[in-house]
């Protein structure tokens, strides 16, 4: 769950690592890790699924995040 500061939601949930220690990806490097467009991870950021701070203009995302989602979005195939 996301710390509230101000009228911004924070990246770092309560007992994570702090801020100076997280490593931030573009959206063109979560796209590449993910293989999917910008347009995708944007759309994630935008919909709170994959948390995010905003730079200028830009996005940051926690690379921690980006794994996380990917682990909890992994569909595994069970063989029969």
């Amino acid at each position: 769950m996301p710390v509230e500061c101000g009228r911004f939601r924070c990246v770092m949930a309560a007992g994570e690592r702090p801020l100076n220690e997280v490593q931030f990806l573009t959206v063109a490097e979560v796209a590449s890790v993910m293989r999917v467009s910008k347009m995708t991870v944007y759309r994630l950021v935008h919909s709170g699924h994959l948390p995010a701070i905003r730079v200028g203009r830009s996005f940051r995302v926690p690379e921690q995040a980006v794994h996380e989602y990917l682990r909890e979005s992994y569909v595994g195939v069970e063989t029969a």
